[in-house]
């Protein structure tokens, strides 16, 4: 039980070595350092930073989305927080501009609520799907509170919460007319929010997009699902919960702590991480700045992680990787049976990873299954071929093969239509420019903001 407590002391410990990385590096590579014109220089500076990278505390990273390109135009973003929670807050990301028509424009677009998993990273891991979303849509995003920032004295958090959260946001923004899409972790207790919705017979979401999650752990069972099926669940509850220690405001709260994640997503392709740092170690020494850099960005935001707490984990285990309770029809949410069965307003897109190492193939497909009261037209599943678990939602094949079939999919199903997406004709004040399919974080131009 005192784990955490070593890592938090051993941590203390490395500091003023980290901080003594941190400085050689800058002291041997900066150009007006008389210590970088030293032989092997770039061998120095290049070892100190890779041990400042291994060694440094990785805080929260930000969203960061200051601005999007849409139309060939410019507009300004601001995150908003619109519900704030002991255990999560509901972001909002605003776009403005002062053009009347753009404002017509974005006001018709529907309302997307973006539900980020609760399993280690941060939201922020989203960066690059709330980015994309805003071209065409009003985003919100869950934003999930590491659990060792919450005063004990604030209670328990668990799965059954966890869809009361859910279900909270959804009518905060509005059902009637709002399309929710859940990554990974979140498609079981939001397909459990919605159901319990609809069954109470309350106004239910236009349409669910659900990737790459664990629907159904018994089709295709990954790594993941193996470690959660061989051990018994006494053995997480006494081997990898742990209480907070003294130095944060959730002292003595019990939790999965984030290094413990961190190690375990470590261990997963051990190799892989290896041969990265050593080429990130390479590029520095030849001088290759961009490659480094990317490797700087995606490790800031891949060691970045936040501690569960420890009743939320320990159901999740239970209902979804042990028990199988949702596909199996015993799942019993604050009293309530969850019946996907009972959706019969909200259309279905399921998506998943050909070569998706978290959740395999057939588990977010799962969700067809279950759901038998939505008409088969107003269901669709796309398989990305190539991509892995990550691949569905940030990058190249999300910006370019997933996210137009998102796109026309909720087109199809707003308010009061559904019925193919037409494609949209640029407005004629800008029908000679080309549209512009990639995001930029560059300067807006200076105009007086009108927000939308």
């Amino acid at each position: 039980m005192l784990l955490y407590q070593f890592h938090e002391l051993t941590r203390s410990w490395m500091a003023p070595l980290t901080y003594w990385a941190d400085a050689n590096a800058r002291a041997f590579s900066a150009s007006g350092s008389w210590l970088s014109a030293m032989p092997g220089a770039e061998r120095i500076a290049a070892a100190n930073e890779l041990l400042y990278r291994v060694g440094k505390d990785y805080e929260k990273p930000a969203f960061d989305i200051h601005s999007i390109e849409w139309e060939g135009e410019v507009y300004p973003v601001v995150e908003k927080k619109v519900v704030s929670k002991p255990f999560c807050n509901l972001l909002r990301f605003k776009r403005y501009t002062d053009d009347a028509g753009t404002i017509g424009e974005m006001r018709g677009q529907p309302p997307v609520l973006i539900v980020a998993p609760l399993s280690g990273h941060h939201a922020t891991l989203l960066r690059d799907t709330v980015r994309t979303m805003l071209r065409d849509h009003k985003v919100y995003i869950t934003d999930w509170v590491d659990a060792r920032m919450v005063p004990k004295e604030v209670g328990e958090f668990t799965l059954d919460d966890y869809v009361g959260y859910i279900q909270d946001f959804i009518r905060h923004i509005g059902a009637q007319d709002l399309h929710v899409m859940s990554v990974c972790q979140p498609t079981v207790p939001v397909l459990a929010a919605v159901s319990l919705m609809a069954a109470r017979g309350e106004v239910v979401p236009r349409s669910l997009v659900m990737m790459g999650g664990p629907i159904d752990t018994r089709e295709s069972p990954t790594s993941v699902n193996n470690l959660a099926t061989q051990k018994p669940h006494w053995w997480f509850e006494h081997n990898v919960i742990h209480p907070v220690p003294q130095n944060y405001p959730g002292a003595g709260r019990r939790v999965y702590p984030g290094f413990l994640q961190h190690t375990g997503f470590m261990a997963m392709n051990p190799e892989r991480h290896f041969m990265s740092h050593w080429d990130f170690y390479q590029d520095l020494i030849k001088g290759d700045l961009e490659d480094a850099e990317s490797h700087r960005r995606f490790y800031d935001e891949y060691n970045a992680v936040l501690d569960m707490p420890a009743e939320y984990y320990l159901d999740t285990i239970r209902v979804v990787f042990q028990e199988h309770l949702l596909p199996r029809g015993l799942w019993d949410v604050a009293g309530e049976r969850v019946k996907p069965s009972a959706i019969r307003d909200t259309a279905l897109f399921t998506i998943e990873g050909e070569l998706d190492d978290i959740s395999g193939l057939g588990q977010t497909r799962a969700a067809h299954k279950l759901c038998t009261g939505i008409a088969a037209d107003r269901q669709q599943h796309l398989t990305v071929k190539g991509a892995g678990h990550y691949g569905i939602f940030s990058g190249r094949r999300w910006r370019e093969q997933v996210y137009p079939r998102v796109r026309d999919f909720i087109a199809a199903n707003v308010a009061g239509g559904n019925v193919p997406a037409k494609p949209k004709a640029p407005p004629a004040r800008r029908a000679a420019k080309k549209p512009v399919a990639k995001t930029s974080t560059a300067k807006p131009a200076r105009k007086r903001a009108v927000r939308r």
